[in-house]
């Protein structure tokens, strides 16, 4: 899965070029009101025009469910993307993606012209990865160019079904720089590697916690999911977030561990308080308490001191850290200080250290030590099945090299 064509494997001049980018950006009152999505995609917008390709890019909004929602529509992208690439980005208005206009406006396309498609999930068959809709996108072009990591893990038409009808369907810079990161941390690690796991449940996480303590050397666990493990060493964990269908699971991952000589670190101490925050954001009293003295009626909510510099002291050691989950409730100021001690121990190492995506990535940006990282991860899901091993759809769709 790792070995796929690039845009620097391709000469595409004259050729039409169709790009599924992740233009999936958060709008307010059809306001884009956070372009990183539209930034990560300019690099290979940028080398596809300067080849002297003409440039079709694609993209799904949001969950429109198969029908033309207007306030889903792509419009301010292709307004916005025409400022940051300094040149029109021609809007293709039709609500069943390729229509008159899409097919009009390729046809009228000079060499190193950009056009963008109308969300390509106002197409029920777009996530059912329909035939139909599929050839019609591939009608549009001679080369596919898959830059949406974030939606690699979905076999969709628009980055799966396209390319069983076009011939040469390779990766965009962002993919690449997935795959190189993500796939070669788990796959082929410099060591010691240190795989940090937290987030709300275990469930989410079941697959990635059983491949990644074959890969790694130390495995740390925080964030809610670290209650069920604890209870499962038979402590007291009072009202925390558990899952007790889970629980023999942990006692199994705990044995695992054991058994192939890897560190699994659990929370010595914890951050408790009576009640989860409401709001989120709300002050509130806390204590830090050993993990095994929890009160029955207490609530831990992100890990404690000791913890956070027993976490940061295994990341000084490492050579390649993985990180996917907060270690609390990091939306609160009070309950984020486990989350910065990690973020910040990551910053400081001259480790290579890759974030997966989701509310790590957050958390990191939020905190302002996104720019130390060496790979922030576009995508949640699509990192997590990376991690988890998974082939994922959209990478494996790519002519191999």
């Amino acid at each position: 899965m790792l070995n796929k064509k690039s845009v620097d494997d391709i000469n595409v001049k004259g050729q039409r070029v169709l790009v599924r980018c992740d233009f999936n950006v958060p709008l307010k009152d059809g306001k884009i009101t956070d372009e990183n999505r539209l930034v990560a995609a300019l690099p290979t917008i940028k080398k596809l025009i300067a080849d002297g390709g003409k440039v079709i890019l694609c993209s799904h909004l949001g969950k429109p469910k198969g029908e033309p929602k207007p306030e889903l529509s792509l419009a301010p992208v292709a307004v916005r993307l025409s400022e940051l690439l300094g040149q029109e980005v021609k809007f293709a208005a039709d609500d069943n993606v390729v229509g008159p206009n899409a097919k009009a406006a390729v046809d009228a396309m000079q060499d190193g012209d950009v056009i963008l498609l109308q969300n390509t999930r106002y197409r029920v068959e777009e996530t059912k990865n329909g035939e139909a809709f599929s050839k019609e996108l591939a009608s549009l072009a001679d080369v596919f160019v898959n830059d949406a990591f974030g939606t690699a893990h979905r076999a969709h038409c628009s980055n799966v079904g396209v390319t069983q009808y076009v011939e040469t369907s390779v990766v965009g810079y962002l993919m690449q720089k997935e795959i190189d990161f993500l796939g070669n941390a788990v796959n082929n690690p410099v060591r010691p590697f240190v795989a940090i796991l937290g987030g709300a449940k275990v469930a989410d996480k079941l697959n990635v916690i059983s491949n990644l303590l074959e890969k790694c050397d130390t495995l740390i666990i925080g964030g809610g999911m670290a209650y069920t493990f604890l209870k499962a060493k038979g402590y007291e964990v009072g009202t925390s977030l558990v899952d007790d269908t889970k629980i023999d699971y942990c006692k199994e991952m705990m044995d695992k561990a054991e058994k192939l000589g890897k560190k699994l670190l659990l929370p010595i101490d914890t951050t408790i308080a009576k009640d989860f925050p409401n709001p989120i954001d709300a002050k509130i009293e806390v204590t830090v308490v050993p993990s095994d003295a929890i009160p029955a009626d207490m609530m831990g909510l992100d890990i404690g001191t000791k913890t956070a510099e027993l976490y940061a002291d295994a990341v000084k050691s490492a050579k390649t850290v993985v990180w996917n989950g907060p270690m609390g409730v990091f939306e609160n100021p009070i309950l984020a200080k486990g989350t910065i001690a990690v973020a910040k121990s990551l910053a400081e190492t001259d480790a290579t250290t890759i974030i997966g995506g989701g509310d790590s990535a957050a958390a990191v940006n939020q905190l302002g030590f996104g720019a130390q990282m060496s790979h922030i991860s576009t995508g949640g899901g699509a990192s997590l099945e990376f991690l988890e091993g998974k082939d994922l759809p959209g990478v494996v769709a790519a002519n191999d090299r």
